[in-house]
């Protein structure tokens, strides 16, 4: 049985979701972020208590598929800003969330407008700015290489959409002496 997570973002939820699958003697065959394959297929009960159990570490299960597609949506995203190279020659996200979901991205663009209050694109540009925000802090690169390295056409179409986004500019931001990061679940 397939199994629907929302919120989970990183390693640590799959590690999270795992134990917890376990502790009521699920197993589980195999775990991606947002989704688990689970086995012997829980009855009610467990899923209560699942359900329950996760609700209390930020998780949801999801039960409809409207709400299955658009946390896959953001699944998509979150792995394509944070764990893939933006800077790749034809890296277009919205090409690649049609083409992995195997629907039209008018439809899934509507879909998710209408569920989350917020149009994919933006939802793109606040996951990019917490990466850039990300790699601000740890100093390694500067602001070309950023750039480069999300895929923005320039530091400054860059720095324009950070300060939109965060009222400050990513040199201010790199100033600061206390620096706010969301956490990804809550974008």
């Amino acid at each position: 049985m397939t199994l629907h997570i929302k919120n989970m973002v990183c390693d640590r939820c799959i590690m999270v979701v795992r134990q917890q699958l376990e502790n009521l003697g699920l197993g589980v065959s195999d775990i991606t972020l947002g989704t688990v394959e689970v086995h012997p297929e829980p009855g009610e009960d467990q899923l209560d208590r699942l359900a329950s159990a996760l609700k209390l570490l930020g998780f949801e299960l999801i039960n409809k598929d409207k709400d299955k597609l658009v946390e896959r949506i953001k699944t998509i995203i979150i792995e394509l800003v944070h764990h893939s190279d933006l800077s790749e020659p034809n890296m277009n996200i919205m090409r690649v969330i049609a083409d992995r979901l195997n629907r039209e991205y008018a439809y899934l663009s509507r879909l998710f407008s209408e569920n989350e209050d917020i149009t994919i694109e933006k939802f793109i540009i606040q996951q990019k700015v917490e990466k850039v925000k990300e790699l601000l802090e740890y100093g390694d690169l500067n602001l070309n290489e950023i750039a480069y390295k999300m895929g923005y056409s320039s530091s400054a179409h860059l720095s324009a959409q950070f300060k939109n986004i965060t009222g400050l500019s990513p040199s201010q931001y790199r100033a600061a002496e206390k620096q706010e990061r969301k956490p990804l679940d809550k974008i």
